[in-house]
């Protein structure tokens, strides 16, 4: 017999939400750190803003349209972090809320659809290409890799390690590289051997999903 599928409810989606706005508070000063030796330098603070607006939010808000609820996460992270980082993250919220619209409950199906959508998102938003050392270097292997799990039967969690190994393993091969878009690519060379802000942003909240 064929076990049934698993549904993830609001409340697992609001503690994930939580537990991610949780990581990027306690790695404020390192994505600070990582973003002053590439950029401007304000990486934490927008992304602790981002945080304190989001837990606000979700604390207030029902979630009885998972969609609905995402959607406006959305646009509450994009006014919290007027950024870059700021406009992807509410993009990825956007994206992933339109694919479930009207569901109380997501399946493993939701969740692949809503990372596919994230990706594509994010990329379309950023302009960015593989390779060009931004947040896409690792955010796109670690889609591919999600789905990829999920279509061959695995569980969220499975899928969910395979994604954070994915995303580390594409944050790392971009690293020795020059930067070539943003702000990043303005210092030149100086990005060369430092981790992309960006990537690193981004495996702190994949895991922080996955706990």
């Amino acid at each position: 017999m064929n076990e049934p599928e698993l549904k993830i409810n609001s409340q697992a989606v609001i503690s994930a939400i939580e537990r991610v706005c949780a990581a990027l508070e306690a790695q404020q000063e390192y994505l600070t750190g990582l973003d002053q030796a590439v950029g401007d330098g304000d990486l934490g603070i927008t992304v602790s803003k981002i945080a304190a607006a989001l837990l606000e939010y979700v604390h207030t808000t029902p979630a009885d349209d998972l969609g609905k609820f995402l959607g406006n996460a959305g646009m509450v992270a994009n006014r919290a972090g007027s950024s870059t980082m700021g406009t992807l993250l509410a993009t990825a919220l956007m994206r992933a809320g339109i694919e479930v619209k009207g569901l109380a409950e997501l399946t493993s199906a939701n969740l692949a659809a809503m990372f596919t959508a994230v990706d594509t998102g994010i990329q379309e938003r950023g302009k960015a290409n593989l390779g060009d050392k931004t947040v896409v270097d690792a955010l796109h292997p670690a889609a591919v890799a999600f789905v990829a799990s999920i279509q061959a039967g695995d569980s969220p969690y499975q899928a969910g390690q395979k994604m954070v190994a994915a995303a580390e393993a594409g944050r790392d091969a971009v690293t020795p590289l020059r930067s070539r878009t943003g702000r990043a690519s303005w210092v030149g060379d100086r990005t060369i051997g430092q981790v992309d802000p960006g990537c690193a942003a981004l495996v702190i909240i994949l895991k922080a999903i996955l706990d």
